[in-house]
């Protein structure tokens, strides 16, 4: 009997005992492709020799030292390949430990900056429904996954939350893509003179929707009108990039796509690609000049930030990821997923939307095509899926919830960027295969 508190308790979970490459073996000796990185996040695959090799060599010379008494080469190394990669003026790095943490991290910069110049009346937070931040309070405060804040709602600080941008569902007949934005944009303006302009201190958003709504990405100059909303009003932009960064949908940073620059970034996941917990909050010139020349310090701290092993680990996983032929293999193969998804799956009439940038894709399952009816969520068609693609030998990433936090399904598809033409043809086949049969013979909503 464990005596871990699993997830899910009483759940029969396999046990991992080998990993290589896009694949996963258990206790039993049963392969599994790992389709979704995890969640996201062995973007390089796994046991990847040069990663661990980078791990090994930084053991022998620190493994750990506390940031309050020391830095280290190998973090300072990291800091400035983030630096060098990111959109200019993203000009400073703050390593935290994950995700999570890096989104606290950027609300609590938000909040001492406007402090440090003299503003601080500004503590409102605007993000958007159906989007995820992570699970500590601050984080799950500011993301829009009903589901994961409703029991927790008592404790949860107070945020302010507007339309997500969702063309699928939400744009209008008869409605472009540019008045569209316009029209969310709009929104986003009255919340922020709803509030008070001056009170409001940032827009949190993920430039591409990962777990909560599966890779949406966003409609023609969308991000555009944010940044100028937020300038208008002297507010921050934090992107969230803690799912979607790192090369997952194709370029280094997901906002290189929108030409913009924000002025917070998270990163996590894709960033130690799995071989160490790391995360970093990548922060604008400003925001580190309201810091240093006035408390001298950011009033936060992990024990385990900047940690030399991870540091190392997320170092080499970088230097891999700037070869030329990565990028192109996320393309190249994201193109193929998205190609075989369409061609397996695009006239069921159970699937509704095939989405994405490169390997960042995602199905939304539908009871209706015609009207993007969804199943009745007693059903739990993603967990179904989940089940079917393990029996299969396919690891996927199935949500719940995906239109209002209750209903509606879809799958997340997130492989490693080292996968190959013949592994992304099995993925689509095993995927296709997993989601007919969970929607059942006939499709009844029984």
């Amino acid at each position: 009997m464990t005596k871990i508190l699993h997830r899910t308790i009483g759940t029969n979970l396999r046990k991992a005992v080998t990993a290589e490459g896009i694949y996963i073996t258990d206790s039993e000796g049963r392969t599994y492709i790992d389709g979704s990185g995890g969640a996201a996040v062995s973007c390089l695959g796994h046991n990847h020799p040069e990663v661990l090799e980078a791990m090994k060599v930084q053991m022998g010379r620190v493994s750990y030292a506390h940031t309050s008494f020391f830095t280290t080469d190998v973090a300072e190394e990291l800091a400035e390949q983030l630096v060098e990669l990111a959109p200019a003026g993203l000009d400073y790095v703050y390593l935290v430990s994950g995700g999570s943490e890096a989104v606290e991290a950027a609300l609590k910069m938000a909040r001492q900056y406007y402090v440090e110049i003299g503003q601080p009346q500004r503590r409102h937070i605007i993000a958007r429904r159906q989007s995820y931040h992570g699970n500590t309070i601050g984080a799950l405060a500011t993301g829009g996954n009903a589901w994961r804040r409703e029991q927790f709602k008592p404790i949860l600080p107070e945020t302010h939350h507007v339309s997500p941008c969702y063309a699928y569902r939400d744009i209008q007949p008869g409605e472009t893509p540019e008045v569209y934005a316009e029209r969310l944009a709009n929104e986003i303006n009255s919340k922020i003179e709803e509030l008070g302009p001056d009170k409001v201190m940032a827009f949190v958003a993920e430039p591409v929707v990962g777990a909560t709504l599966g890779a949406v990405g966003p409609v023609a100059d969308y991000f555009k009108r944010v940044r100028q909303i937020c300038d208008k009003h002297g507010i921050l932009l934090i992107l969230d990039e803690v799912m979607c960064g790192m090369g997952r949908t194709g370029t280094i940073f997901a906002v290189e796509q929108e030409g913009i620059v924000p002025d917070l970034v998270t990163i996590a996941k894709g960033l130690g690609g799995g071989f160490q917990p790391i995360g970093a909050v990548l922060l604008s010139e400003k925001i580190y000049r309201a810091f240093a020349e006035g408390s001298g310090l950011f009033q936060h701290g992990h024990t385990y930030i900047g940690h030399p092993i991870a540091a190392a680990a997320a170092r080499k996983v970088i230097e891999i990821l700037r070869r030329p032929e990565m990028m192109h293999n996320v393309m190249k193969m994201g193109d193929r997923l998205h190609a075989g998804l369409d061609a397996t799956l695009g006239q069921s009439p159970y699937v509704g939307d095939i989405r994405g940038r490169g390997l960042f894709r995602s199905v939304e399952i539908v009871a209706d095509k015609d009207t993007k009816r969804p199943f009745d969520p007693a059903r739990k068609i993603h967990a179904k899926i989940k089940k079917e693609a393990m029996q299969r030998g396919l690891m996927c990433y199935p949500m719940g919830g995906t239109v209002d936090g209750k209903f509606g399904d879809h799958v997340l598809l997130a492989p490693p960027y080292i996968a190959q033409p013949e592994e992304i043809d099995v993925i689509v086949e095993r995927i296709a295969a997993s989601i007919t049969a969970s929607v059942g013979h006939g499709g009844s909503l029984s």
